[in-house]
């Protein structure tokens, strides 16, 4: 083993301490790896909070104070939808279901990460601190959000995205009873938060977002008797205080180089586009118009994959471009042919990944439960809204029409007759009849949030079949610290227990597994395709990981991993092949020539059927923590899902381990019944 790979609990190896030496060569390996200059600018965000220039410069109420109130009337971004043509879109029960979203938030409930409702909580029971003592000193949380799981469920309530669902039911029925909740939580918390006091106001990427809630808003209910001129004029200046707080902590941003600084830029273009008299409106649409563009040069690869390697964050940073676009458009900013280019290709990208049928993705990276601008009726993990909007307005192309179709008229893109049709061939997902597969495989040019080379997602009719493990949670207690990035939680091939990838907090992963692979193609009349893929994340331990992926015309799939000694001495190694699978009803054959896991679907008995070229397999069945068959003992992590942020669903996490000196074949077939 080597350092910073240390196994999960639960596993058959020990953990491994680092030393001092160790630790002093794994910093310099990060300043390597992550880059001089985002590791300086870092370095110069901590020294300004260290250094208390933060707070010196963000002193509580600054931002508008000194503002003549003509400077803070609003102007206009976007052209409203017009609500017949919403309607028509949503039709009576896609209405009364929009209602009815409303009148929970009218009860004071709102539905965190897409899940069950909560109650809406804005402000505190204890005095605030100023916002850089909370990033000073993380354990001030704690008594502010006692009870919560993580930090997280107290920041999302104010990102605002609730008042997108009040916008959108007030702008449809005129309902003043919408518009009126909507001030009366707003200036709950405008009285409960002030400017750069507490936790809301530590991150500049949430300020950001609540800002473009706040103009949002402003636009919408303009016409509500509700909005009267004093709260209008008091949410321009909170939209100006919050534009305030973001230049400060740019550095941070851009440091990171991701969608903290693409979200930012957007607010900072929002205000000083929606507050054309402020003193400093040119200064804040300059840098917002910058970093935007310089953010979609930098974060969209070759391929369109976004820098964070994830599909959730993929879809937000086209919502963010979505928002952008025509709000830019409007006032003389326009994209680039660069940046028109790498947002082509990053909806291209998404589409890959779309199921048709249930509109879902592969969970693939950190889900957090982003879904900043709620402008659809569609359930969190249904990509199509954001996906027909991009579609329309970076590709000139659309889905079939559905419900979906309420976003991009949100974002003033008319309906298109060019329909963007499935190819055979999109990026590099394989596809059967009824079934279709996506096989993991990254040349890393910014760090990864999972350690998941060659992970296999399974889809068959609309249902996940292998699947992505997602997140859950990232601030609490082991073992649920952003736990569910473990290569041993994905569907590949662990080594003694080991990551593909060293890893360092609950964040970070050096030692980047180079990765290759061969496009899909054709190969004849039995099998519809066959992709090949490899990583060398192993390459510490002498080994070398090849999957080969192949899709039959009789719609069977089979998987065969070779993992292959490359170099050094023939060290006795454990490997385990893992399959994260639904929670179903199941039976299991244990014969001579493998294993046979029966899975019942909703349309019939599907099979797994497992085998390993090595003697000495070692069969494990684990759901929700919980062992159900086998004797390996069960990480408290493995057999379970999360679908969205803050949730856990059981699923049957199924393990094949061989130890052994020589090369080992794993094969898995997937078979599906006859219809």
């Amino acid at each position: 083993m080597f350092p910073g790979r240390q196994p999960l609990p639960g596993y058959k190896t020990a953990n491994i301490k680092m030393s001092s030496p160790n630790r002093l060569a794994t910093a310099l390996k990060a300043l390597l790896q992550l880059g001089f200059s985002q590791t300086a600018l870092y370095a110069v965000y901590k020294f300004g909070l260290l250094s208390g220039h933060y707070r010196r410069v963000t002193s509580a109420g600054s931002g508008s104070l000194d503002e003549k109130p003509a400077s803070l009337n609003y102007r206009p971004l976007f052209d409203l939808p017009a609500p017949a043509d919403l309607l028509a879109v949503l039709g009576q029960n896609g209405r009364d279901q929009l209602l009815s979203q409303a009148d929970e938030i009218v009860e004071g409930r709102v539905r965190l990460f897409g899940a069950d409702p909560v109650p809406l909580q804005l402000s505190f029971d204890q005095p605030l601190q100023h916002w850089t003592a909370y990033e000073k000193d993380a354990s001030l949380y704690t008594s502010l959000f006692t009870g919560l799981a993580d930090v997280k469920f107290m920041w999302e309530p104010a990102r605002f995205g609730w008042a997108f669902t009040l916008g959108r039911a007030y702008h449809l029925s005129r309902d003043e009873r919408y518009a009126a909740v909507f001030w009366t939580f707003t200036e709950r918390f405008l009285d409960a938060n002030p400017p750069n006091q507490g936790p809301h106001w530590v991150s500049a990427q949430e300020v950001a977002l609540r800002l473009m809630a706040f103009a949002w808003s402003l636009q919408v209910f303009s016409g509500s008797s509700h909005s009267t001129p004093a709260r209008q004029t008091r949410l321009a200046q909170a939209v100006a205080q919050h534009a305030a707080r973001i230049p400060v902590t740019l550095v941070y941003a851009r440091s990171q180089n991701n969608n903290h600084l693409i979200s930012e830029a957007a607010g900072l273009l929002m205000a000083g586009l929606a507050l054309p008299d402020h003193s400093q409106s040119a200064r804040w649409s300059k840098l917002g118009w910058k970093w935007f563009n310089d953010g979609l040069h930098h974060q969209i690869d070759a391929y369109g994959e976004y820098a964070q390697h994830s599909s959730n964050y993929q879809r937000l940073m086209l919502q963010l471009a979505l928002w952008v676009k025509p709000m830019a458009r409007q006032h003389g900013y326009f994209f680039s042919r660069r940046s028109s280019e790498a947002l082509a290709i990053a909806t291209h990208w998404l589409f890959s990944l779309l199921d048709p049928l249930s509109g879902c993705v592969p969970n693939l990276g950190a889900n957090d439960g982003a879904y900043i601008f709620p402008l659809s009726n569609c359930p969190f993990e249904d990509h199509r809204p954001v996906l027909q909007a991009a579609a329309r307005s970076f590709m000139e192309y659309q889905l079939p029409g559905g419900v979906w179709d309420e976003m991009p008229l949100w974002f003033g893109l008319p309906v298109s007759d060019k329909y963007f049709q499935t190819p055979r061939y999109l990026g590099d997902s394989l596809y059967g009849r009824d079934s279709w597969g996506t096989l993991r495989a990254v040349k890393y040019k910014n760090r990864p949030s999972h350690a998941d080379q060659l992970h296999f997602d399974l889809w068959w009719r609309g249902l996940n079949i292998a699947r992505d493990a997602g997140t859950y949670l990232y601030n609490v207690a082991p073992p649920w610290d952003n736990a569910l990035t473990h290569t041993a939680v994905h569907n590949t091939v662990s080594v003694d227990g080991c990551e593909q990838m060293s890893r360092l907090g609950r964040f970070l992963y050096l030692d980047w597994a180079p990765a290759g692979q061969k496009h899909p193609i054709e190969a004849n009349a039995d099998i519809l395709q066959r992709g090949f893929a490899w990583h060398a994340g192993y390459r510490r331990l002498g080994l070398r990981h090849e999957r080969t992926v192949t899709v039959f015309s009789d719609e069977h799939w089979e998987v065969e991993d070779n993992l292959l000694f490359i170099k050094g001495k023939r060290t006795p190694r454990t490997f385990r092949l893992h399959w994260l699978l639904p929670d179903w009803d199941w039976e299991l054959d244990e014969g001579a020539d493998g294993i046979e896991l029966r899975l019942k679907s909703p349309y019939g008995w599907l099979k797994l059927q497992l085998s390993a070229d090595q003697p000495g397999e070692d069969f494990s069945l684990v759901r929700a923590g919980e062992c159900l068959h086998g004797t390996t003992p069960a990480a408290p992590i493995a057999g379970w899902v999360s679908p969205t942020y803050g949730q856990k669903i059981p699923a049957l996490s199924c393990a094949l381990e061989v130890t052994s000196q020589n090369d080992v074949k794993f094969s898995s077939s997937f078979i599906f019944p006859t219809p």
